[in-house]
């Protein structure tokens, strides 16, 4: 009978503070709800997580901590929250409202794949809602725009690179027929510069400065004496000159000294 008793006391104040719990997170979520009224956002935040901590189960409090995310543009935080929304909600509209709001959440971040699931998935629990209608229809056709887009930006990424493999196999293609020009010109040079050489030592006279007293001096030799110039005297003439001088010169000696030994008396001259 004690036994009982004790049990049912237990469950009277389990169930009198999880009703309190329950009441006292209700209250914050009104509060909260006040506070996102006036746009008092962060204030809001503060009173939704108080009340998810006395009631980690109330669908309310992230639904409406969810919203508050999504106003201040903490994108990431909102979907988590409407995310815990669905999972904690036992009601069809309940999870409707979340997967809606988790769609426009991928749409602000212009995640398209995951809104258009998103859709589909508030869809799923309210066949007939216009704007989530509208909406899923919207993500589809940004969904197709993006990959048309990320198609053609493929194709041309894919032309700019066969563009340059061509440029860079011409160059290439250049480079090598350059190379092989000037490996003709070095063989021409190579060669010129042989047959140089070759005729270097053909012809090593040709190398050696000329002397001009040495050249011609045969031909010289087998000509006859130049003529003399008008009023000039020719060699032959001035050694006949000299001849005649000294034959005379020798005649006049021998008669002085004839005179000399004959005794004759000299004049001599007065310097007045």
């Amino acid at each position: 009978m004690n036994l009982k008793y004790l049990n049912l006391v237990l469950f009277l104040l389990t169930s009198i503070v999880i009703w309190s719990q329950t009441e006292a997170s209700t209250n914050l979520i009104v509060e909260g709800n006040e506070l996102h009224n006036q746009k008092e956002f962060i204030k809001a935040e503060t009173q939704y997580r108080k009340s998810i901590s006395l009631s980690p189960n109330q669908s309310d409090a992230f639904h409406n901590l969810g919203n508050t995310n999504y106003r201040i543009a903490d994108y990431d935080a909102a979907s988590q929250r409407f995310f815990q929304t669905q999972k904690n909600s036992t009601s069809k509209d309940e999870k409707h409202s979340a997967f809606h709001n988790m769609g426009n959440v991928y749409m602000k971040q212009k995640d398209y794949p995951q809104a258009v699931e998103a859709f589909k998935n508030a869809l799923r629990n309210n066949p007939i809602d216009e704007e989530t209608r509208y909406n899923y229809a919207l993500a589809k056709e940004l969904l197709e725009k993006e990959k048309q887009n990320q198609d053609q930006q493929n194709k041309e990424d894919k032309k700019d690179k066969e563009d340059q493999n061509k440029e860079g196999g011409q160059d290439k293609k250049g480079d090598k027929e350059q190379s092989k020009d000037k490996g003709e010109d070095k063989e021409k040079e190579d060669s010129e510069e042989g047959e140089s050489k070759e005729d270097s030592k053909e012809k090593p006279e040709d190398k050696k400065p000329k002397d001009p007293e040495k050249e011609g001096d045969g031909d010289q030799k087998k000509q006859p004496p130049p003529p003399p110039k008008p009023g000039q005297i020719s060699p032959e003439q001035v050694k006949s000159l000299l001849e005649a001088m000294n034959n005379q010169e020798k005649g006049v000696q021998e008669k002085v000294n004839a005179q000399k030994a004959k005794g004759i008396p000299t004049k001599t001259k007065k310097d007045w």
